[in-house]
């Protein structure tokens, strides 16, 4: 009995190396090699598929499948919506304060018009507050009795002006009935029913237009102070004010802002100046046909041209319209082509020969952008946007041309340039060491 574990316990190992042998001749079968050989490598690497199967391409990055264009514009694009994202922030900003912005460019437009009085007057000997007390002082009295003179020269001839405009309204009237347009009594008198109807009909958004009207007036006022008063701290601190506001720009812009800012002065200057003479000659030589043609109101029409000659383009419009207008109700057909020729003639001499000479290249803009600048300031701001959408235009032109020849000159000095054998940086510093140019160089 006592062998019988034993016995059991080979038995036990026979089983176990039977079956390891049935698992490796199975093994073996499925393999393809024969019992007793050595088992095959494993292979380092995935077998390449049989040639009948299809050949299958690698997905590329996805920026490589991107076309160079599209990512260029997407580069483009994104940069393209900040800004417009930033400049509308930037003019919600400003139309909340539309007043004193607009107030503040006026006082740029005035200082830039009355400055170098101030400078004269200084070479004489004047301390730079009474130079400046002065200057104001007389400008501002000279624009209030202007404004006083039209407004006296309105009421004055407020009853004659009204003889007229019946006498006008009875001559078109006369005139409409013997025209070859085959105009009635009877269609011109609905007309004039309509109108009176549609006044009645419309006497609360009249009324509610006059209330309206109130407070623009009170803006207007609030306006001219402001103008007044900015203008004033700007002829006698103007300097401080600049040297100010550089100290908000960055250090390592800060010389080309530096440097665009005096000549952005110029341009303004310039452009104001030229502006006032061009003006002053079409209110003086349109105001003299208008009073030689016997249209009444001829010194207020000559202060309208001069004023509305600060809006390019349209405002030489509206003002010859409202001269032709008032001639013909007032003096009838002929008198109102007479001054339709007379405006016609002035502005062409305006265009061509006047502004080219008297501007000059320092405010040169294109016609187009000129277009597109006042369009541009009128749905933003109205009258006040028209008028300082071109020098704005103009002084921009000046800054963006320094700035950009300023870039250029900075990066060539500072890339090396060649002196015979010899390398230098352009800033007057040596070259460093590994910098000498190879033979041949």
């Amino acid at each position: 009995m006592s062998k019988v574990p034993g016995w059991l316990g080979r038995l036990g190992a026979g089983l176990t190396r039977m079956g390891q042998r049935l698992d490796e001749r199975r093994a073996a079968g499925e393999s393809g090699q024969e019992p007793g050989d050595e088992p095959a490598a494993v292979p380092d690497s995935v077998p390449a598929p049989p040639t009948y199967a299809p050949a299958v391409a690698a997905r590329p990055d996805p920026v490589d499948a991107i076309p160079w264009g599209m990512r260029v514009a997407a580069e483009a694009g994104w940069r393209l919506l900040v800004l417009a994202g930033t400049l509308w922030v930037l003019m919600k900003a400003i139309s909340e304060v539309q007043l004193v912005v607009l107030a503040f460019v006026a006082a740029l437009l005035i200082t830039a018009l009355l400055q170098p009085t101030v400078a004269r007057l200084r070479t004489f000997g004047l301390p730079r507050g009474l130079a400046t007390a002065v200057t104001a002082i007389t400008g501002f009295v000279i624009m209030g009795l202007v404004g006083w003179f039209v407004v006296w020269q309105v009421m004055d001839n407020l009853g004659d002006i009204s003889d007229r405009v019946r006498d006008g309204i009875d001559e078109l009237k006369a005139w409409l009935l013997d025209s070859p347009f085959h105009v009635t009594e009877q269609q011109i008198n609905d007309i004039a029913k309509n109108l009176s109807d549609t006044i009645g009909t419309n006497t609360e958004e009249i009324t509610t237009a006059g209330l309206q009207g109130v407070t623009v007036m009170v803006e207007i006022l609030t306006g001219i102070l402001l103008t007044m008063f900015s203008t004033l701290f700007l002829l006698y601190d103007g300097k401080k004010v600049w040297t100010w506001w550089l100290k908000l720009v960055p250090a390592q812009a800060r010389p080309g802002v530096a440097g665009a800012g005096p000549r952005a002065w110029r341009t303004l200057t310039a452009y104001v100046r030229g502006t006032v003479i061009v003006a002053l000659i079409d209110a003086i030589f349109i105001g003299l046909g208008i009073y030689f043609l016997d249209v009444p109101l001829a010194v207020p029409l000559g202060v309208f041209i001069f004023l509305f000659s600060f809006i390019p383009l349209v405002g030489a419009v509206v003002s010859g319209a409202l001269a032709v207008i008032v001639a013909l109700v007032t003096q009838g057909v002929f008198t109102a082509l007479m001054v339709l020729l007379v405006v016609l003639a002035v502005q062409q001499i305006e265009g061509h020969v006047l502004q080219p000479f008297i501007l000059g290249r320092a405010v040169r803009v294109h016609p187009l952008a000129v277009v597109l600048a006042v369009a541009s300031g009128g749905l933003v701001a109205g009258i006040g946007g028209a008028v300082v959408a071109v020098p704005l235009v103009a002084v921009t032109n000046t800054v963006v041309g320094y700035l950009r020849a300023y870039s250029q000159e900075q990066a060539l000095r500072a890339a090396p340039v060649a002196h015979g054998s010899t390398v230098h940086n352009g800033t007057g510093t040596p070259p460093a060491k590994g910098d000498a140019p190879r033979e041949g160089e």
